[in-house]
């Protein structure tokens, strides 16, 4: 009987070895998946990165950003604000800047977990496999980032094409 029993756990964690090996195996559609929404990712920071930058730099109060930086450099000091005439419409521009600013890391978290979960764009189980891969197997983390590289390369040759042409003034 222990024979038997002994048997059947062989088989099963064989069969279960061979399921796990068969599931970690990381393709290049995964690869793609997983760099397409790092490379989205990494636009829709550097869309709100700009969005940070334009609220300062277009906003009258700022100055083009050097009274903002005067500001932010007295903030949080009484004395310093007192010294450097800060008004309470530029305190509450700088406020809605900082709001702007603590809010950013949550917008971003939820934006790449729904990519992440999304399973039409990657999927949480796809984003794990690929993760576990390229930190196991440094050639998979390499051929991630030249395949990341490559994305980002593409999108600024395509972004170049297509500006509006200029009349040499």
């Amino acid at each position: 009987m222990k024979k038997v029993l002994l048997f059947g756990a062989l088989f099963a964690f064989l069969g279960l070895a061979a399921y796990a090996q068969e599931e970690e195996k990381v393709t290049d559609e995964d690869l793609t998946k997983y760099a397409n929404v790092e490379v989205t990712f990494d636009n829709y920071v550097n869309s709100k990165t700009e969005e940070l930058k334009a609220m300062i730099l277009e906003n009258e109060i700022f100055q083009g950003g050097a009274r903002y930086n005067e500001i932010k450099a007295a903030w949080g000091d009484e004395a310093k604000m007192t010294e450097a005439n800060v008004t309470d419409e530029e305190k509450a521009a700088f406020e809605e800047v900082k709001e702007f600013q603590g809010s950013l890391q949550g917008v971003l978290k939820e934006y790449k977990t729904g990519l992440i979960m999304d399973e039409e764009i990657l999927g949480a189980g796809t984003y794990n496999k690929v993760l576990a891969a390229t930190k196991e197997d440094p050639a998979i983390q390499e051929k991630l980032d030249t395949m990341i590289a490559e994305m980002k390369a593409k999108q600024e040759a395509e972004k170049e094409d297509t500006e509006e042409p200029t009349d040499g003034k």
